[in-house]
């Protein structure tokens, strides 16, 4: 029986975390999701989001990647917004 969906852990950092209040988070997305659909959805839930939506970078299992690379059930998902420092 093959399943209907996928489930990935999403880690959070800076602005992300800071709207969740949390590190991670564990999602379901159906089969053929791309990991920039977890930036979509974080933005549905947290509108103040929106403004992270065009300079943030994904990676999936430490390995930065492109937007529309799709997800694979077990996969762990970074989104890294730009972050001030010195």
């Amino acid at each position: 029986m093959t399943k209907s969906a996928i489930t990935v852990n999403v880690k959070l950092f800076a602005a992300y975390q800071e709207a969740y209040g949390v590190s991670q988070l564990i999602w379901e997305f159906p089969h053929g999701t791309t990991v920039a659909a977890v930036c979509d959805r974080l933005i549905t839930e947290h509108p103040e989001l929106a403004q992270w939506r065009d300079i943030t970078r994904f990676g999936i299992n430490l390995i930065f990647v492109e937007p529309d690379t799709l997800l694979k059930d077990g996969d762990e998902v970074v989104l890294i917004p730009p972050v001030s420092g010195g």
